[in-house]
């Protein structure tokens, strides 16, 4: 009898432990053991950093600003007279102008992107849940979208309003919501049928409480998901305005309008083209490769044993 007890306490134990464990600390456990996934959130953490903070400390203790021209100093070379990454056919710094192109980019970013999220996992979740005509209205609206190219609607409305930060961040989110929508909404037909929201509607809760404490949660995972890859894009789409001259204007320096700027001096100072052009190839990277780590870490199949 006495040898059975330390057995049966060690298998409460084991019961208790595995009971304890939650879907959000294996995924998080995940996350962790996965290298890469840590190394891009490592460099957007930095990158974020030193874009959002830099700007400030520049400004304010070294006095420098980031349109300053020197025209004896155009086209210096990286390393060359101090400048560390050279200077642009104004003179003005390299670094200085990639660090504030960053805040820009990524502020359009990270704001976009969690507009789009918001717009998107809201109309999806209205769509799924209460279906017909709040379904049909918002199904018309998605349709309609889908058939007219978004640039066309960028390029409108870049042509109505001036090209400014809140502009295009408040032009993609309006524009980028379809996806996330339908997304949403399918997941959202699914989830309606299970019993555990069956049994709320059964004892009474609200359809507030429903969408937001038994549907919302079980979407979330996607949303996640979908935010990392949109961002992505947005950085993307944010060059591909300013090579068509639709984008934030200069001086106002962003990665889009620098690289967009620097085809003009291929000879003069071909050093302009690299920063910018690699800024952008690493952050979508990055982007996407935490999307991908989530997506695996987020997957409810990998934790069903």
């Amino acid at each position: 009898m006495t040898s059975q007890a330390p057995i049966a306490q060690i298998g409460k134990a084991r019961a208790e432990q595995q009971q304890s464990r939650s879907f959000w600390r294996d995924a998080f456990g995940f996350i962790l053991r996965d290298r890469l996934t840590v190394f891009a959130i490592g460099i957007l953490l930095v990158a974020t950093l030193i874009c959002s903070l830099s700007p400030i400390m520049l400004e304010r203790v070294f006095k420098l600003e980031v349109n300053d021209t020197s025209i004896p100093d155009r086209f210096k070379l990286p390393g060359e007279d101090g400048y560390v990454l050279g200077t642009d056919q104004l003179g003005r710094d390299q670094l200085l102008r990639l660090i504030y192109g960053g805040r820009v980019s990524l502020t359009i970013a990270y704001l976009a992107s969690a507009m789009t999220v918001t717009i998107g996992v809201t109309l999806g979740l209205l769509a799924g849940y209460y279906g017909r005509a709040v379904d049909d209205l918002i199904s018309w609206g998605v349709n309609t979208l889908s058939a007219i190219p978004p640039l066309f609607l960028l390029l409108i409305a870049a042509a109505v309003w001036e090209p400014s930060t809140e502009v295009l961040v408040v032009a993609l989110a309006a524009l980028g919501w379809v996806g996330t929508s339908r997304l949403t909404r399918g997941e959202v037909l699914s989830l309606k049928e299970r019993d555990y929201v069956l049994a709320a509607r059964a004892v009474g809760a609200s359809d507030f409480r429903i969408i937001v404490y038994h549907i919302l949660p079980n979407v979330f995972s996607i949303v996640m998901v979908t935010m990392t890859i949109i961002a992505g894009n947005l950085i993307l789409i944010e060059s591909g305005l300013s090579y068509l001259g639709m984008g934030i204007q200069p001086p106002t320096p962003t990665w889009g309008n620098m690289l967009t700027d620097s085809r003009s001096y291929l000879v003069t100072g071909v050093h302009l083209i690299f920063m910018p052009g690699i800024m952008i190839m690493i952050t979508v990277l990055c982007f996407y490769l935490v999307g991908d780590g989530l997506r695996d870490a987020l997957d409810p199949r990998r934790y069903q044993q």
